[in-house]
């Protein structure tokens, strides 16, 4: 069965003068447009393909990257805003519709917003929701662990800190308090599990399980090392300027927190830079 809004990999099985049409085990049949056709195609080549509905509400395949599938949550521009509702890009030809009653506030052209997208069985076509909480499950026993690494997309803020959408499934929250960095709506990052509470409540942490208490600046640090893979050029003999420009501090408070980092054994300090301690 072909399946819109995800990825299907079909079969060309004939050519029309609107382009080959692509069939699944069972026979089922969709369009794929001669705008996507490439010299290299043939009858038989298995395809790898997205299917959404065209502006008639037919089925329609094509090679385009879309930037989420049925079900999960992106960021996305909205490019348009009519009285009808907002139509934002979701990497395919076809423009992704969210009507009024699935803001969960007013939506601005050429702003990005986190989006989930599902197909609504009364209009008979795929729709977007910035209304972002009902669409997430209550987490079960098993299904994440302590100290468990997740991807996480930010999709509001509070007093209390940040919501995240925790492996395109869960929700979580990252305190405010233990956050030194600016995080911003729809960025997506690396989190930990700090904690799952009794009413399904998940706590998430920036930084693995395990680290000791760190205070801001270097924490500023670790989280650039961590965002560079682990490594960087820096040591306590680095120019004052650059060390300024790319962590923001003065290097007295540079060699002050890189000193206590490595004394809780968290970086390694060598002649070419700081390392991160994997284990730490």
């Amino acid at each position: 069965m072909i399946k819109i809004g995800e990825f299907n990999e079909l079969t060309i099985s004939r050519e029309t003068p609107h382009g080959y049409y692509l069939t699944d085990v069972d026979g089922e049949e969709v369009l794929f447009p001669r705008k996507y056709i490439s010299p290299s195609m043939k009858k038989g080549d298995l395809l790898k393909v997205i299917v959404y509905l065209d502006s008639g509400n037919l089925p329609v395949a094509t090679l385009e990257k879309p930037l989420l599938t049925l079900g999960q949550f992106a960021s996305l521009q909205v490019n348009t805003v009519n009285d009808v509702g907002a139509f934002c890009d979701w990497g395919v030809t076809k423009e992704l519709f969210i009507p009024y009653r699935n803001q969960a506030f007013n939506l601005t052209p050429n702003r990005n917003y986190v989006v989930h997208m599902y197909f609504d069985e009364k209009s008979d076509r795929l729709v977007g929701s910035t209304k972002i909480s009902p669409y997430l499950k209550h987490v079960n026993d098993g299904d994440l662990e302590r100290g468990q690494e997740v991807d996480l997309i930010m999709y509001s803020e509070s007093d209390l800190g940040y919501a995240v959408i925790i492996n395109q499934k869960y929700s979580g929250l990252i305190y405010d308090n233990e956050v030194h960095e600016i995080l911003r709506v729809g960025q997506t990052m690396k989190g930990y599990v700090k904690l799952i509470r009794e009413d399904g409540k998940i706590d998430i942490s920036l930084t693995p399980i395990g680290h000791k208490s760190i205070e801001p600046n270097a924490q500023k640090i670790l989280t650039i090392l961590e965002k560079n893979q682990g490594f960087l050029p820096f040591t306590d003999k680095s120019d004052p300027i650059m060390i300024r420009k790319r962590f923001g501090i003065s290097k007295k408070l540079f060699k002050k927190s890189l000193g206590s980092l490595y004394k809780q054994k968290i970086v390694d300090l060598k002649d070419d830079g700081i390392y991160l301690i994997k284990e730490a």
